[in-house]
C-alpha cells in the first residue's frame, strides 16, 4: 500500500484492513438487503479494485454470507462482534468496503444513491429533520 491507504476495523477492533483510493464509486444503496444487513435506512458503500485491498488483522475471523437469489449480493462480518466488513465480490476482481468501518476519513464523499425507488418508507431525508450534537 502507499502513503495515501486508509485503515479500517470491525467494532471489537479484532478485524483490519487498508484501502488505496482512488475508488470506483461510494454511494448509498437503499436496496432491501443492504438495509437488512446494515440495519440501517442505506448503506454507504466504497467500491475498489481488489489489488487495492489488504487485510491486516484478523482475515480468519471473517465469516461470508452469499445470497444465492442473489448475482451480486454478499455480506461479510466479524465472527466476534458482527460488524460489517469488505467483501471481496465473486468474479473476485473488487471490493466493497462499508464506508462506516474506516477509521480513517476518505478525501471524497458519496457521489449517487442507488436502488432510490426501493428506500424505506420511513426514510426521510437528513436536512428535513432535526439535528442535535448528543443524544436527546
Amino acid at each position: 500500500m502507499n502513503d495515501n491507504k486508509l485503515c479500517g476495523t470491525c467494532a471489537c477492533g479484532s478485524v483490519a484492513y487498508e484501502i488505496t483510493p482512488p475508488f470506483q464509486f461510494f454511494q448509498y444503496c437503499h436496496c432491501s438487503r443492504c438495509r437488512k444487513t446494515s440495519g440501517a435506512a442505506h448503506a454507504a458503500n466504497i467500491r475498489l479494485d481488489r489489488n487495492q485491498f489488504a487485510w491486516t488483522r484478523g482475515e480468519e475471523l471473517v465469516n461470508r454470507w452469499e445470497d444465492p437469489a442473489a448475482e451480486r449480493f454478499c455480506n461479510s462480518f466479524c465472527s466476534v462482534c458482527g460488524s460489517k466488513l469488505p467483501s471481496l465480490n465473486r468474479s473476485g476482481g473488487s471490493v466493497l468496503v462499508p464506508a462506516g468501518t474506516l477509521d480513517d476519513t476518505p478525501a471524497v464523499s458519496p457521489e449517487r444513491n442507488i436502488f432510490w425507488k426501493s428506500r424505506a418508507d420511513w426514510y426521510s431525508e437528513v436536512g428535513t429533520i432535526p439535528f442535535f450534537d448528543e443524544r436527546q
